[in-house]
Formats: C-alpha cells, structure tokens, sequence
C-alpha cells in the first residue's frame, strides 16, 4: 500500500507525470502559436519536434551559470527553485486520473489562490532581486499586474465553489458529476473572466508586460541564466498546467471517466483544450499597454466578478 502512494506521488499521477504533461503542453503552445502566425515551431528534435522543450530545458541546464555581481545571491538563488516547487506542489490538489485528488481537503481552493499570489510575488522578488534596471521594471509591471487581475479572478473562482458548497476542488468535480452538468454550462460569464485573468496570470500576450521583450530585454528574467533560467522555464510550464487544470476542474467536469475514455485521458484532452485557446489567444492579440491593463481589469473586469457572484447567490436563494 505504501509503495502503492509513493508510485502515485511521484510517477502517476504525481510530479513525472505533470512535468511529462508540462513539456508536452508547451510543445502544443509553441506548434499552435506558429501555425496561426504561418510558421512551423519546432520541427527536428523527436517527432514533429516533440522533444524541443525537453532538448531546451537539459540546455539550459548546461548553460554557464552567471551571477551579477551587485545582485541580493540569497533571493537570486532561492527564487527559482520556489517558483518550479510551488506549481508542482499545487497540482497535487488537482484531481488528474480521477474526480478526488492525490491531496485534498476543504479549503484547498483557497491554497490554490495563495498560491498564484505567491508565484507573482516570486516573479517581482526575481526581477528586484536581479539589481538591473531592465528586471526592476519588469517586476514593478508583475506587481501592478497582479494587484489589476487576482482580485477579479479571486471573485469569480469562488462563484463555483458557492454553487457547490464546497471550497475543495475536488468537492467541485463530484458535485458537478453528482449533477451531471459542468460549471461552464451555469457560468459562462465566470469562465471568460477566469480565461481572460488566467492570461494575464500566465503573462501571455496580451498581457505579457511584464516580460516585453521588444521594450525590456527579458524582463524580470533578463539576469537569469543557465540552470535558474531552466528552473523558471520549468516552474511557467508546469504553471501552466495548472491553470488548466483548474479551469477544467472547475468549469469542464474534471478528470472524470466517459463511456471507455479513462478519467486521465480526459483530463489531458480537456487540459490540452485550454492550452489550445491559450495559443490561439496570444497568436491573435498584440500587447495591451500597463494602462490599458491595469484600466480594463479595474473598470471591465471587476463589475463582471462582481456580477457573476451576485447572479450566484441569486441562484442559489431561488
């Protein structure tokens, strides 16, 4: 029985699993992205170039490993690797091969909110860690950013778990199950919000400020390199599995078994359906500016949460 769990925490559907899947979804992001935009993305490295983000992940690994001189090394060092754990340690709470998760309790929900927070608050440590002007910028745009979208994207997660009575996101799958819909169908507004946030938690275009590239270098990133760099590669991957993760636990139906489809297999084809439109959405859009962000989160975005919660318990008291 032991050994049973420890094979579950650490191969399936535990962290290789997820950083298998976290590799693989960024290869469908980066073929996606290309296609739109007419090009191939990668091509050589497996087939069809499916092992280019493993290929890119073991290179940095190999990279000369440069410290700034002027930079904080106690926050410079530990940031990266708190920024892979975190989202690794949070797909735990998502049920993956099955509607109850490896870890759940009541009240997961609100570690998976924490969470987010704690990865931004990372990304800005990272960049005012790094002591160059180019970082200091990009982590002040995070730190803006974040306070612009988590409150909205706070509001309307909750909305599902009201309709459930329950804060543990596997309590939310089994009561959709239970009542054989899926919270898209009861929320729809709630779920464009949440997608909209979720880019901007992701810092994909449009709302990849943070990390301009044509205006900031790398951004926050721009003084991390070799093993740090791969770290941080690693930890947006499986960020963005998680984020997926969620949105198909709290909107799709999760990870739940149809006709001779395994739970898991549906997982990776609803999960992968959401790193879809993550690509077609940042193959589509050009970059908002900072004001234009910050000016949509607050004025749009927020009375839509708000009236999403209010439609809720409407809902709920009729």
């Amino acid at each position: 029985m032991v050994a049973y769990e420890i094979f579950q925490l650490v191969v399936f559907p535990g962290a290789l699993f997820v950083i298998c899947l976290a590799f693989l979804y960024e290869w469908v992001d980066r073929k996606l992205f290309a296609r739109v935009q007419g090009r191939y993305g990668p091509l050589y490295t497996g087939p069809a170039g499916i092992l280019q983000p493993v290929a890119d992940f073991l290179k940095l690994l190999s990279k000369e490993d440069i410290v700034p001189r002027a930079c904080d090394a106690n926050l410079f060092f530990a940031v990266p690797v708190m920024y892979a754990a975190l989202p690794l340690t949070a797909l735990f709470i998502m049920p993956i091969a099955a509607p109850e998760a490896l870890v759940s309790f009541e009240g997961d929900l609100i570690f998976i909110l924490f969470s987010f927070g704690l990865m931004t608050l990372l990304i800005f440590l990272a960049g005012w860690s790094s002591m160059s002007r180019f970082s200091a910028i990009g982590s002040v745009r995070s730190a803006l950013q974040m306070l612009s979208y988590e409150i909205p994207l706070g509001l309307v997660l909750v909305c599902p778990a009201i309709a459930a009575r329950s804060l543990s996101v596997s309590g939310i799958v089994q009561w959709q199950a239970a009542n054989a819909t899926w919270g898209a169908a009861l929320q729809p507004i709630g779920l464009a919000v949440v997608m909209v946030c979720m880019l901007a938690e992701l810092e994909l275009v449009p709302f990849d400020i943070p990390e301009a590239e044509t205006e900031i270098v790398a951004g926050w990133r721009t003084e991390f390199t070799g093993r740090r760099l791969a770290l941080f590669r690693m930890g947006r991957d499986l960020e963005i599995v998680l984020v997926s993760a969620l949105v198909v636990s709290l909107y799709l139906g999760g990870a739940q078994q149809l006709w001779l489809v395994p739970a898991a297999a549906m997982f990776v084809i609803k999960t992968a359906a959401v790193v879809a439109v993550f690509s077609f959405a940042r193959a589509l859009f050009a970059r908002f500016r900072i004001d234009q962000m910050i000016a949509g989160m607050w004025k749009y975005l927020l009375p839509i949460a708000v009236a999403q919660v209010v439609l809720v318990q409407m809902g709920l008291g009729a």
